[in-house]
């Protein structure tokens, strides 16, 4: 009895195989699909603000030793922060005292290197408090990455071409624990003003028709050392 069924030719075979290695590597990470986000994105940090503040009783004469001592950490606290905004805040209702204290804390401030437009001066209400403080402080982030190794699968079941589903957590982990400045995952630093010193010597060398590179140093030539030739 005869069969009407042919044997499909080899290169036909060959071309429903890859039409199925095809499908399986778009149908296997299905979570692309689904969300739209890499397997290396499922994983997010958590960007968190929080207010690093201190309070400064009022001395309208001046700033005590310890007071000067806080407003140097807070302010190296700051530039490590990423140089933000400095807020001063003075009680609504302190009086000449709180006024005058404001002012020598400002000028303390400046001293310390803060510009004018890095600090904002506002005021709040202290409510029944007797003594309010002046509150100095600015806004920092911290930064929390994932926490991994809670969810494992078998690293041999590899039928759907997917990823284990701890793939990229390790890495955003790491970047959680060794960012500088969290402010900067949030949004990026303003550009600083161009050097226009700099700028203007170069371009008046080339007015003159001078070499506008830096010149040669001396002890940049170095020399092969001719000992065991």
């Amino acid at each position: 009895m005869s069969s009407n069924r042919r044997a499909l030719p080899l290169r036909t075979l060959l071309a429903l195989c890859l039409a199925a290695s095809a499908a399986g590597c778009a149908s296997g990470d299905k979570t692309v699909e689904q969300t739209g986000l890499l397997p290396t994105e499922h994983y997010a940090i958590d960007v968190a603000p929080h207010e690093d503040q201190i309070l400064l009783a009022p001395h309208a004469q001046a700033l005590s030793p310890a007071q000067t001592a806080a407003l140097q950490d807070l302010v190296a606290r700051w530039r490590d922060a990423g140089d933000g905004q400095v807020k001063v805040e003075t009680p609504s209702r302190g009086g000449e005292e709180a006024y005058r204290a404001t002012a020598l804390i400002q000028d303390a401030l400046y001293s310390l290197g803060v510009r004018p437009d890095q600090l904002r001066v506002t005021d709040y209400d202290p409510g029944a408090r007797i003594h309010p403080p002046v509150v100095v402080g600015f806004t920092r982030y911290t930064a929390t990455g994932p926490r991994c190794g809670r969810n494992w699968t078998s690293y041999t079941a590899t039928a759907d071409n997917g990823v284990t589903p701890n793939f990229g957590c390790a890495n955003t982990a790491n970047v959680a624990a060794l960012v500088a400045n969290p402010g900067d995952l949030l949004a990026p630093r303003p550009e600083t003003p161009a050097n226009a010193d700099r700028r203007m010597a170069v371009y008046g060398k080339y007015v003159e028709g001078q070499t506008t590179s830096t010149a040669k140093d001396s002890q940049a030539n170095g020399a092969v050392s001719s000992v065991g030739n």
